[in-house]
């Protein structure tokens, strides 16, 4: 895996690849910002963390949540975020479905001996809860709208704090104590 890891691109590589909606993950990339509390949490979580995100850039859930981790990895002194395409790694993909679903983004947690603790995604628990509940009632277009809101209203915070959850929990684990 730790291969795999090096030989993707970074966040900024990913960026600069990207070929739909280019203008949009610029933006979203520019206004991206880390509270100081979350960045604390960051800077506590001990050893240092591997994170390989599976993206696709026509995904409107990676556009409103790859940036604010990757703002996240850039100032977290033990985070480190590379990004890799769900066509490109079935195999990865596969590993890491939501309920039987090839949904996107996942951010997959290594330790820094490439050990997988865990996995966040494909988009905040709140948001998900809505659009496979009272979300499903709306025609497509509605609800894409509504999804957009949510991000814009949230601005990153419940992507940022759910990954790192996760990450506690797992570093939790991995050292042997409660989560």
């Amino acid at each position: 895996m730790q291969s795999r890891f090096l030989a993707a691109p970074t966040f900024a590589g990913y960026l600069a690849g990207v070929s739909a909606n280019p203008e949009l993950w610029t933006a979203v990339s520019r206004r991206a910002r880390v509270a100081p509390a979350a960045l604390a949490r960051a800077a506590a979580l001990p050893g240092r963390w591997h994170l390989l995100a599976i993206s696709e850039d026509w995904c409107g859930d990676a556009v409103n949540s790859l940036p604010y981790i990757a703002r996240l990895a850039e100032l977290a002194p033990g985070l480190e975020l590379r990004v890799v395409g769900r066509e490109a790694n079935p195999d990865l993909m596969s590993a890491h479905l939501t309920n039987g679903a090839r949904s996107i983004p996942v951010v997959i947690a290594y330790d820094e001996s490439f050990v997988e603790r865990g996995w966040w995604g494909p988009r905040p628990g709140e948001l998900q809860a809505w659009v496979l509940g009272p979300g499903r009632a709306l025609e497509k277009a509605a609800r894409y709208r509504e999804v957009r809101r949510w991000y814009a209203r949230d601005g990153g915070l419940t992507t940022i704090d759910e990954l790192l959850a996760m990450l506690e929990a797992a570093a939790a684990a991995r050292d042997g104590q409660a989560a």
